[in-house]
């Protein structure tokens, strides 16, 4: 019997949320219209869906978590449920887009189905129309979901018709087989790590190598046990969010870069820093500290432009870094040259390594004892980190639905950790978007942020090239 079982990344998604903390990411699109009629729109996402098999699987516990959930196929999958058609109320601006994004990401997704739903929203102003995604964290990480974006989209207006194909669902395993199964893979996974500890022996020159790169990435953790200034962004989370973006270009981040040197990276986490420093400023509250931001990383292999490369596999492939943004620094060149050099620092201390080497060991802990540890870790997050900010490079080509092209898209990032605000950022066709999430009930002020990050790209962009 084969069992698509959890790795224990993604199981940690589903441990760590709660009534007010839901794990769900999203991709918002903004179409040219006129918008194609619904049932069209469902055909297509239905036509595909072979190719993203676990968008038709639920997640399944095993009896007093003796291992980690699996997928099992949905024996009464209904796409009609997790494809929905919603209208904005006029004038459907952005304000209109932004507050129904906010109030259908507040709303936790039904363990008891597919982890998904695809909203399709009418009604945008200027002829246009929006469909965004919302899926479980456990099913994908960012990387992974702009593979299966672009499985869902097309590459061209005029794609070829995908003929539909006849799903029969495999039968739902018992709990009795199920939890043998785990059994069985307890005992086997000590040894199969033991045998590729042994097949490791044969070059420990690269052992030797890995080991001292995980234990340095450890030691730079450490730091993360001094608490940061209490403020306005930490503290209880409402069951309520909001949601703002702001925008740039790949071309004027190539243009501060060319200017002031940096990666790409490091030229957006400058913008964030100034968009959290006129926050603070806005609040009243000391911008004389640093806001400290878990920086998701993927340790997905790399192509030669150093793009991530999806391996074919929905699983979760990722692990942190810990940036402490300067937003004490008013200077845009400065604030962009302590942010570059942090990174470098960052990367050198192999953090990110040492943290995937952690999440891979959690495969050895019993499931019930992870659960716990992870929702312990999650609230001792909360003295620790400000705020989390995720960048995940889209493709750069144009993509389309039913032959309407997609003109902008904005990501979504969840709460959690009593972190107030997460900041998401999305490159696509030669657009960079930032999605700002914030918690309801103490974010109304969202949109000085969004308006900080804009502004921190036009202070970079105005500064004299080196040598001028």
């Amino acid at each position: 019997m084969d069992v698509d079982r959890l790795s224990p990344l993604d199981a940690t998604f589903l441990h760590i949320e709660d009534g007010v903390s839901h794990m769900h990411i999203a991709s918002i699109g903004l179409f040219e219209g006129p918008q194609p009629p619904f049932d069209r729109i469902v055909a297509m996402i239905e036509s595909k869906l072979d190719k993203v098999p676990r968008y038709r699987s639920v997640v399944r516990h095993l009896p007093l978590e003796l291992g980690r959930p699996v997928w099992v196929d949905d024996p009464h999958f209904n796409i009609e449920y997790h494809v929905r058609h919603t209208a904005l109320p006029a004038p459907g601006g952005e304000a209109e887009l932004r507050k129904l994004v906010g109030r259908v990401m507040s709303q936790a997704l039904d363990r008891s189905k597919p982890l998904w739903e695809i909203w399709v929203v009418e009604g945008l102003d200027d002829d246009h129309w929006a469909l965004f995604a919302k899926t479980h964290h456990a099913m994908v990480d960012g990387v992974s979901g702009t593979d299966l974006l672009s499985v869902i989209m097309d590459l061209s207006p005029d794609p070829q018709p995908l003929a539909p194909v006849r799903w029969r669902p495999r039968p739902v395993p018992s709990a009795l087989e199920l939890t043998v199964r785990a059994s069985v893979d307890v005992v086997r996974s000590p040894y199969e790590q033991l045998q590729a500890v042994r097949a490791a022996v044969a070059v420990p020159g690269q052992v030797v190598t890995e080991v001292r790169s995980v234990i340095r990435g450890l030691t730079a953790m450490v730091g993360l046990v001094k608490p940061t200034p209490s403020s306005s962004l930490n503290g209880p989370l409402g069951p309520h969010r909001r949601y703002g973006w702001a925008s740039t270009s790949v071309t004027d981040i190539k243009t501060v870069r060319a200017q002031l040197g940096g990666t790409f990276n490091d030229v957006v986490l400058a913008a964030i820093t100034n968009g959290f420093r006129e926050l603070l400023l806005a609040r009243g509250e000391s911008v004389d500290r640093v806001v400290r931001s878990l920086v998701p990383v993927s340790v997905r292999p790399r192509n030669d432009q150093g793009l991530a490369i999806g391996d074919g596999t929905l699983q979760n492939k990722v692990s942190a870094m810990f940036a402490e943004l300067p937003v004490s620094i008013a200077d845009a060149a400065e604030r962009l040259a302590a942010v570059s050099s942090q990174m470098e620092g960052l990367k050198e201390s192999k953090q990110a390594m040492a943290g995937e080497a952690l999440t891979s060991m959690t495969g050895f802990a019993p499931p019930m004892l992870l659960a716990m540890a992870m929702r312990l870790s999650t609230r001792m997050a909360q003295h620790q980190l400000n705020t989390v900010t995720t960048n995940v490079p889209g493709p750069q080509i144009p993509l389309y639905v039913c032959g309407r092209r997609m003109v902008k898209s904005y990501p979504y990032v969840p709460l959690g950790a009593q972190m107030r605000i997460g900041v998401a950022i999305f490159s696509y066709n030669g657009e960079v978007s930032f999605g700002v999430t914030g918690d309801y009930d103490t974010t109304e002020d969202l949109d000085v942020l969004c308006r900080g990050i804009e502004e921190g790209i036009r202070q970079m962009l105005k500064v004299r090239p080196r040598g001028s």
